[in-house]
């Protein structure tokens, strides 16, 4: 049911993603436009990822309904699989930001979704029925739901504590495709009303070349209150090198809504991965969405993780560095079973592990 109030003033404030899980939402990939080869590799990723959150805790997966028999053949059983229209598979970004109260009881927060910068530089169109997926799992969920009906947000773009800290990009959140009609400070103002939020720490870049304009996601991960981890560079020649070490500036300076200093763990990235000739090939070009080519860089970071009920799931990239961020991982999450499924073809639509799951938590009625 449609709430008319907003979040700050009924006292919920926006959850922390590990926070004990009752399910995790997926959408199945399928459209030829972004997903090479009608998607068939990229359902062989999804399918993994999923089946290694699965280990711990329930898994349903979204799927179109030209799509449901050929999902349920591929997914094992324990997997559930409902019909739901969709227009691509980042469910992290188009479903609901989601806020608790005291009490344990759960809301979602349906804000506009345009395709990361509608008509001026987002990614697809149309991008409709994506953006009626956040009060859809809502609706199915039993929840209620607080809606705005002309702000721009999407899931990755934002991070939190789920202690009154905000983690966001300058770079995406006002960029002239989503919200070009408000300043800065009327979006932080919106995003305390609305994710019942205290402070928001800013950055001014995500990643290079992030063809969502930064989402704050391929940047950083909240390991708990006062610690995060940061994807990290140690070549000069990249540009990743100097926007890691901005970024790090920004948290050494800065404190939580509590007052904390933070600490920063670092992930290093694997060796740049770019878009081969044959992957390229492998895209249907259609008018309106943007086009692969081969060189375009691959936003592969191992921050972009999902934590699931005493698990992580990360990607690999057949990299050195992969063993070195399960080492990392496991020290940060002790007690958790640290996963790794290999990300490429997710890489290759335009984002990783973290934007394709939704977690939702265990509350009250």
């Amino acid at each position: 049911m449609l709430v008319e109030t907003s979040p700050r003033r009924d006292g919920f404030q926006i959850i922390p993603e590990w926070l004990p899980h009752k399910e995790c939402y997926l959408i199945w990939p399928e459209r030829s436009d972004n997903w090479r080869l009608g998607g068939k590799p990229a359902q062989k990723n999804y399918q993994q990822v999923a089946e290694a959150i699965s280990r711990f805790e329930n898994v349903t997966v979204l799927v179109s309904r030209q799509q449901f028999l050929n999902a349920r053949h591929q997914l094992p059983n324990h997997i559930r699989v409902i019909e739901m229209s969709n227009d691509d598979a980042w469910l992290k970004d188009t479903g609901p930001v989601l806020v608790m109260n005291a009490l344990g009881k759960l809301r979602g927060v349906d804000f506009r979704f345009n395709a990361w910068g509608g008509l001026l530089d987002g990614l697809f169109f149309p991008w409709d029925q994506d953006d009626l997926l956040a009060r859809k799992l809502c609706d199915l969920e039993r929840i209620d739901y607080y809606q705005l009906k002309d702000f721009v947000l999407e899931g990755c773009s934002i991070h939190t504590d789920g202690e009154g800290t905000l983690f966001a990009t300058e770079e995406c959140l006002l960029s002239e495709g989503r919200n070009p009609q408000l300043k800065k400070r009327a979006i932080e103002e919106i995003l305390k009303e609305y994710c019942g939020i205290e402070k928001i720490i800013w950055f001014p870049r995500g990643f290079f070349l992030d063809e969502t304009n930064g989402d704050i996601d391929n940047l950083l991960n909240v390991v708990r209150p006062g610690e995060v981890v940061l994807t990290w560079c140690e070549d000069p020649k990249d540009p990743m090198y100097e926007i890691t070490r901005e970024a790090e500036a920004v948290l050494q300076k800065q404190q939580d809504a509590k007052g904390r200093k933070f600490t920063i763990h670092k992930l290093e990235l694997p060796k740049s991965l770019y878009i081969t000739n044959e992957e390229a090939a492998g895209v249907d070009p259609v008018n309106g969405m943007l086009p692969r080519f081969a060189g375009d860089r691959l936003s592969a970071t191992y921050v972009s993780y999902y934590t699931a009920n005493h698990g992580i799931v990360f990607p690999l990239f057949d990299d050195p560095n992969d063993k070195k961020a399960k080492s990392l991982l496991q020290k940060l999450y002790p007690g958790y079973e640290v996963i790794g499924v290999n990300a490429r073809e997710i890489l290759l639509g335009g984002g990783n592990i973290h934007c394709i799951a939704q977690g939702i938590p265990q509350h009250e009625r």
